[in-house]
């Protein structure tokens, strides 16, 4: 493998914004195949498989961050992918769904207020590592789940090249 850098980096406008706009959860197994783009192989251009990805829409106080961990001792390099998300309102629908997260294995679309889309949990998966089912104290408190996921993969989180419907997912809309 090539270790060599080859491309410089202009400073870009200040045109980004932080934030994400929605996750979409896809069962582990679902995508069974993936298309890397032919000139950059960190965008997956098409699944296949059948996969389903579950929109959660989000608002407010949600994060996507990964953290580089490289060891010139072992000759390691690992990318921790941690999604942290805040859903407010409790609802049996809901509440079965993040139990059913908490037991499995999900890999996670992020969508951020940029329209980026990433790709998290890709070779290994996503676990929930922690959240709370909160009611809150006072009227102004959340009533609502707070979910944290994390991922240990090999590469940072791949960007979808495409939409989602056009790389090949069936969005599945909650009610």
């Amino acid at each position: 493998m090539a270790c060599d850098i080859t491309l410089g980096r202009l400073e870009p406008c200040k045109s980004a914004v932080g934030g994400l706009k929605a996750v979409y959860f896809v069962n582990w197994g679902d995508a069974t195949g993936y298309t890397y783009n032919a000139t950059n192989t960190d965008v997956i251009d098409t699944v296949t498989g059948t996969p389903s990805a579950y929109k959660y829409e989000l608002k407010g106080t949600n994060s996507f961050d990964q953290t580089i961990t490289s060891s010139r001792e072992n000759g390691t390099t690992f990318f921790d992918q941690s999604v942290k998300l805040q859903l407010k309102s409790l609802d049996i629908v809901t509440h079965k769904q993040i139990k059913l997260l908490a037991y499995g294995r999900p890999q996670v679309i992020v969508e951020d207020n940029n329209g980026n889309l990433f790709y998290c949990g890709l070779e290994h998966g996503m676990e929930v590592t922690g959240g709370t089912i909160v009611s809150g104290t006072v009227m102004g408190d959340l009533s609502g789940y707070t979910l944290e996921l994390k991922g240990m993969e090999r590469v940072a989180a791949n960007f979808i090249g495409d939409d989602l419907a056009g790389a090949g997912f069936t969005i599945v809309l909650g009610n």
